[in-house]
């Protein structure tokens, strides 16, 4: 039986993706890309049953990047194939409307870094080590990297990342902000990304992707344009039914029950 390349289930209304290919070091081919995609679509049409997402891996690497060893059997129409794939399906990971989380739980390089800036939030082990390294191999990051990454922290340290090609640790990636939290142990990392989606779970999942959405989309815009998108975002949730339960929840002093309408 083919080994499934990547796992995903269901925990109550969490979603779990977990990379599996850790004799690879979880190396992103295209097989697995397309799969990868196939679930955020089913994720994306299914935000009653899931209300957040973890992105994990087996093994001692989070994901080391392209699979170089199939990248080295391709012609360049089929290079420029997989770059677009990558690119789209990290671009559908960060739309997702649930709060995405990643568990860095050992290297995260190239594609592998990329698919977590593309997540909301990030946790990593003490002894990961990640970075935009591709400049090394010839090329640049082609998943959002140097996009992403200079939102995040700014261009000047983004280049100063990525031109170098320069691997950080954990506690560095920390101090410049791309880290939530660093776990020094392994049972640390679970604690903080699954108690974090623990916490958003307790609250109005439409109102949650609604403010995912009015801070994701306003982020490139000015003021005046974030403000108005904010009001568009804040209209939606006016007429759902979580919204009148959480006031009958205040004045009956308990705690609300939201459904997702």
């Amino acid at each position: 039986m083919t080994q499934e390349t990547i796992k995903w289930e269901r925990d109550g209304y969490m979603g779990i993706i977990t990379l599996n290919r850790p004799d690879e070091l979880n190396a992103l081919n295209y097989d697995t890309l397309v799969r990868l995609g196939d679930i955020c679509e089913e994720i994306r049409l299914n935000q009653k049953e899931v209300r957040v997402v973890i992105v994990r891996a087996q093994g001692r690497a989070f994901c080391a990047g392209a699979d170089l060893k199939e990248r080295r059997t391709l012609n360049e129409q089929q290079v420029r194939r997989n770059v677009r794939k990558i690119r789209d399906v990290f671009t559908a990971v960060e739309r997702l409307p649930q709060p995405t989380i990643a568990m860095i739980n050992g290297f995260a390089f190239g594609g592998g870094f990329e698919l977590a800036l593309a997540c909301d939030f990030r946790f990593a082990k003490a002894e990961a080590k990640m970075g935009l390294t591709e400049v090394s191999l010839g090329i640049i990051p082609g998943a959002g990297g140097t996009q992403r990454l200079s939102r995040l922290i700014g261009p000047s340290r983004a280049k100063e990342l990525i031109l170098s090609a320069r691997r950080i640790t954990a506690h560095d990636a920390y101090q410049l902000g791309i880290l939530n939290g660093v776990a020094e142990n392994g049972e640390g990392l679970e604690e903080q990304a699954y108690g974090l989606a623990r916490e958003i779970l307790e609250n109005a999942p439409l109102a949650v992707y609604q403010a995912k959405a009015a801070i994701d989309r306003g982020a490139s815009v000015d003021l005046q344009t974030g403000l108005d998108i904010e009001t568009m975002c804040y209209e939606v949730i006016i007429p759902t039914q979580d919204r009148l339960e959480a006031l009958e929840a205040f004045r009956e002093k308990r705690k609300p029950v939201f459904k997702g309408e």
